[in-house]
């Protein structure tokens, strides 16, 4: 079955605050401080360990606002956060502090250096 949901900027700063705030509770936070562990500096490991914690939680919010269970819902609300960052600060930081959970920091040089 497919879903066509609308959701306004309030709502997706909604979902995205409660995911952050699932992924901080004493459970989540314990799992994802083991599995980083377990992943160290390895980015393969990090996405085999970390990376379906945070998804699987995600999930389980998303469901509550009327997105698919499973992969079609992640695809359908990430598209959703994407196209509200654009234009919404606060939807951005919270992707940005979600994807951080799994993602390290990426520092981008403001200055353009031209190679002739």
């Amino acid at each position: 079955m497919t879903t066509s949901l609308q959701f306004d900027s309030n709502t997706m700063r909604v979902i995205l605050a409660e995911i952050l705030e699932s992924l901080t509770t004493c459970e989540n936070a314990l799992n994802l401080e083991d599995a980083k562990s377990k992943a160290g500096n390895d980015m393969l490991k990090v996405m085999q360990y970390v990376y379906p914690i945070v998804v699987s939680t995600q999930m389980n919010v998303i469901k509550k606002y009327g997105l698919p269970e499973g992969r079609e819902g992640i695809i359908k609300f990430t598209r959703s956060v994407v196209a509200f960052e654009k234009d919404d600060r606060v939807v951005a930081d919270l992707h940005r502090q979600i994807r951080s959970f799994y993602l390290p920091p990426v520092n981008v040089s403001s200055a353009v250096t031209s190679h002739v």
